[in-house]
């Protein structure tokens, strides 16, 4: 056996009986991985990753920065466990929680839908019945001064006319009356309703009526106050450039000025003022204020919330009048049609016989689309009333924390407990949500913000 084949690598099993261990051989890499790096001894990148991640653990991470051992895409990890959320309860009418846009849209046709007996049914009774009688009585006067005048002879038929022009403005002062005040009756009962169905109650009429009955003075006053501020201010606008006009040619270029910025300035005062005062009535009914606190109630809420205010009784005037029109005018084609048919066609002479037939047909016709009208308008009433009364709520619940008296109010009548009337109740202290970064002062220590880079 020559030398060459009695020779044996170092640490082969011949050094092994000599007093050598024998290091363990490595096997070899697979497909796709690296040879193991030699020049460091066994276990030294084990040692050194260990080592690392001590250090990193005795050194917490600045704030916005993940736990050590965080890893995004690992089962249970990427962000922290929260505990199980429950959506706010929905007793009624709404959730009882600040309301969105979509909500506040579309929860005031559900009241519609919820109480039919108290919504339509009061919605006819104060205000459709009564719009009816009213459009009755005027154009059935009308009717008789018009043709009184119609029949006279020509020296009488002026001051007929000037007569008749005369009892038609009394009859419409008269129906402006009537509308008011059944009106703000409707707007009390459906205040009173959207409040008590948002808590879960069905309330019957008389129940509606006992919790109104008292605030119907303040409703009716503060209809009216509103209508005659503005008549005021027309009126005034309107005599100021009359007495331009007097001037000669001279004051009617500021006359024709006065008229058209005058009235554009009074729309844009009256979309101002209505809608920093539109939750007026709300107030009215559910916290039993007087009109001035009531007035500086609906104007502290809207306060901040204008625009969304505005947009949503804009959007829902919109919706309410599209409705309207497609339902009134068809009955309008209608009444013209059969008042055309069934006009009259012989009276004293063929002169008054043609007016009073085009008087009689269009009296019929203007009194149809009236009832119709009347109909309509007392139930969309319902809807307009109702979205104003969601927006009170839901601005108290934003600013007051009016949902957790209201999810108190129907725990405890839940367990058959006496609550305090949840809508007279204080404000609720609502922790303001944490600044970020932190304010100075508060965690995290001064002079840790803004948190170090990574490896830093």
């Amino acid at each position: 056996m020559t030398d060459e084949q009695n020779w044996q690598a170092p640490g082969s099993q011949a050094d092994a009986g000599a007093g050598h261990e024998q290091a363990p051989v490595p096997p070899a890499p697979r497909y796709g991985e690296y040879a193991p790096d030699n020049s460091q001894p066994q276990g030294y990148g084990q040692q050194q990753g260990q080592q690392q991640g001590q250090q990193q653990g005795q050194q917490q991470p600045g704030p916005g920065y993940p736990p050590p051992g965080f890893a995004y895409g690992r089962p249970g990890q990427g962000f922290p466990q929260q505990p199980g959320w429950t959506p706010p309860p929905k007793p009624g009418l709404i959730p009882l929680r600040p309301l969105g846009f979509g909500t506040l849209i579309g929860a005031p046709f559900q009241t519609l839908r919820r109480n039919p007996k108290i919504t339509v049914g009061a919605a006819l009774l104060l205000r459709g019945i009564p719009s009816i009688i009213a459009s009755v009585l005027i154009f059935f006067g009308i009717y008789l001064l018009l043709d009184r005048a119609a029949n006279a002879t020509a020296d009488d038929r002026s001051a007929l006319l000037a007569g008749a022009a005369g009892g038609t403005i009394v009859l419409g002062l008269l129906s402006a009356v009537i509308d008011g005040i059944s009106s703000a009756l409707l707007q009390g009962v459906i205040v009173g309703e959207v409040a008590r169905g948002t808590v879960g109650e069905k309330l019957t009429f008389r129940g509606i009526w006992q919790l109104v009955r008292g605030r119907v003075g303040a409703l009716i006053g503060w209809t009216f106050l509103v209508a005659l501020a503005w008549i005021v201010a027309a009126a005034l606008v309107i005599v100021v450039a009359a007495v331009l006009f007097a001037l000669g040619p001279a004051g009617v270029v500021g006359g024709v000025l006065v008229l058209i910025f005058g009235f554009l300035g009074l729309v844009a005062l009256a979309i101002w003022l209505n809608t920093k005062l539109v939750l007026v009535p709300s107030a009215i009914v559910l916290e039993r204020l007087p009109i001035r606190r009531a007035m500086a109630r609906s104007w502290g809420l809207t306060s901040g919330y204008f625009w969304k205010t505005f947009g949503t009784v804009a959007l829902i005037a919109v919706i309410v009048y599209a409705v309207a029109q497609i339902i009134s005018i068809p009955f309008g084609v209608v009444g013209g049609i059969v008042g055309g048919i069934f006009a009259p066609t012989s009276l004293s002479s063929p002169d008054s016989a043609s007016f009073s037939q085009v008087l009689t047909s269009q009296i019929g016709v203007n009194l149809l689309a009236s009832v119709v009208g009347a109909i309509v308008g007392a139930i969309m009433g319902v809807v307009q009333t109702s979205v104003v009364a969601l927006i009170y709520i839901d601005l108290r619940m934003r600013k007051e924390g009016l949902d957790l008296q209201l999810v108190r109010f129907v725990e405890a009548r839940q367990t058959g407990q006496d609550a305090q009337d949840p809508y007279l109740a204080g404000p609720v202290f609502v922790p303001p949500a944490a600044s970020y970064p932190p304010a100075p002062g508060s965690y995290p220590p001064p002079g840790s913000w803004p948190p170090p880079p990574p490896g830093a």
